[in-house]
């Protein structure tokens, strides 16, 4: 079994031992659990992809604890990302750049840029400075799977696959980092997150233009699935207005139903989970709700469609990439 541990200076110890070792440690950040591995190792990263069922195609995040190791990962560090850095990291912004050649191809899989980020998380960040290097963390879960924002989550997923799991408490921000590439002519936004699109531009002073996810194509970051985050449970979104005649028409046909709402009452048995109505808050209870849900042995989950305004820019990126829609 898996050890779960809390992150004091112990902990903190013992996991960079074992990251030197080229063993797999989770670890919180402001985000989600991230399972992290020696980005130098390229046997270590390796590791990480056996542990999730990821394609060694899909390139990972490397974390970083300071905006001076850049170049130690990057060919170039545009100007552009000294910007970003600077206005964002610590925080919930990945950038990516040109990579140097010594960068491991199963950190990049095989792309010529790599996704940098600097976690605001406590327990993350003195693990990096404790470490040294970069340590490169996809979430700590199967692929496609919902991402884990607790400790419990990573054990629930991979237990004995993962050599130490550091308990930090819940996630602050509760949904995957926004992702910028900076390695072309100009910006793209290629995964949405807390940090909007709309505050990149202010600092860039240009548009994003944002990149549509598909099945055919070799994703440039992680989360650019179509079908991802998902509960093992079919998942429906759902407006507001249909939910009524949907759950009768479902409860006629003897569907166990669960509902994860934001404004929706219903007064009967079915398991509901009620998330707020903020942006910020629903993103922080979100994947842990569908994971309750799909603990209990459903035969759909309704989820009720947010509303499609910027701030939830994210959440229904997320939504749309776990659920179908009626």
């Amino acid at each position: 079994m898996t050890e779960t541990v809390f992150a004091d200076d112990a902990a903190i110890a013992k996991a960079v031992e074992l990251l030197n070792q080229g063993r797999l440690v989770a670890f919180p950040t402001e985000t989600v659990y991230g399972l992290g591995a020696d980005a130098g190792s390229a046997e270590a990263v390796t590791g990480i992809f056996k542990a999730k069922g990821r394609p060694v195609d899909h390139p990972l995040i490397v974390h970083i604890a300071s905006s001076t190791q850049l170049s130690d990962w990057a060919n170039m560090v545009p100007e552009t990302a000294q910007r970003l850095a600077k206005r964002f990291w610590p925080g919930p912004l990945t950038l990516i750049l040109k990579k140097r050649p010594e960068v491991p191809n199963e950190v990049t899989g095989g792309q010529d840029t790599v996704g940098l980020r600097i976690p605001d998380n406590p327990v993350a960040l003195r693990l990096l400075r404790a470490f040294g290097g970069g340590i490169a963390a996809p979430s700590a879960n199967r692929f496609k799977r919902v991402s884990p924002t607790q400790a419990s989550h990573v054990a629930e997923e991979l237990d004995g696959l993962v050599d130490l799991i550091l308990d930090g408490g819940p996630c602050r921000v509760g949904v995957e980092s926004t992702i910028i590439d900076l390695s072309g002519a100009s910006p793209l936004l290629l995964r949405p997150g807390s940090i909007s699109k709309a505050e990149i531009e202010q600092v860039l002073q240009c548009e994003l233009t944002e990149i549509s996810t598909t099945n055919n194509d070799t994703p440039r970051a992680p989360g650019q699935m179509a079908v991802h985050y998902a509960p093992s449970t079919p998942t429906r979104l759902c407006p507001s207005e249909q939910l009524n005649d949907t759950i009768r028409q479902l409860a006629e046909q003897g569907k166990k139903i669960g509902l994860l709402a934001y404004r929706f009452e219903w007064n009967s048995s079915m398991t509901i989970i009620q998330l707020p109505e903020t942006a910020e808050a629903y993103a922080q209870g979100l994947y842990a709700a569908l994971r309750e849900l799909d603990r209990q042995r459903l035969d759909i989950i309704l989820v009720e469609q947010p509303p499609e305004s910027n701030e939830w820019h994210a959440i229904n990126d997320r939504l749309k990439k776990a659920a179908t829609a009626f």
